[in-house]
C-alpha cells in the first residue's frame, strides 16, 4: 500500500510541475507578435514592390505623364523604405 501511495504522490506531483512550467515551456508572447509583424512587414513589401512595378508598368505604356509618374514613384518609394526601415529596426531588437 505503501509503494501505491508513494506512485500516486509522485504522479499529482508531475502534474503539478508540469501545470506550473507550462508558461516557461511556450513561446513568449512578443516572439509571436514580432512573428506576426514580421510577417505583415513583409507582405506589406511585396504589395509595395507591386505597385511601384505596375506604376514602371504604366508610365511606359503611357497612362501616367512623367510628372506624375515622378510624384507617383517618389511616394511609393518612400512607403517601400518606411516598411524596410520597421523590418531592419525588428530585426535588430536584441529583445525581440
Amino acid at each position: 500500500m505503501d509503494v501505491v501511495a508513494g506512485l500516486v504522490i509522485l504522479a499529482v506531483l508531475a502534474v503539478v510541475v508540469w501545470v506550473i512550467s507550462s508558461p516557461l515551456r511556450a513561446p513568449r508572447r512578443e516572439e509571436a507578435l514580432d512573428g506576426v509583424r514580421a510577417a505583415d512587414l513583409l507582405a506589406a513589401k511585396e504589395a509595395k514592390y507591386r505597385e511601384i512595378r505596375d506604376a514602371e508598368m504604366d508610365f511606359r505604356t503611357g497612362k501616367l505623364s512623367a510628372p506624375d509618374f515622378r510624384a507617383l514613384d517618389r511616394q511609393l518609394r518612400a512607403g517601400a523604405m518606411a516598411i524596410l526601415r520597421e523590418l531592419d529596426a525588428l530585426e535588430d531588437d536584441p529583445f525581440g
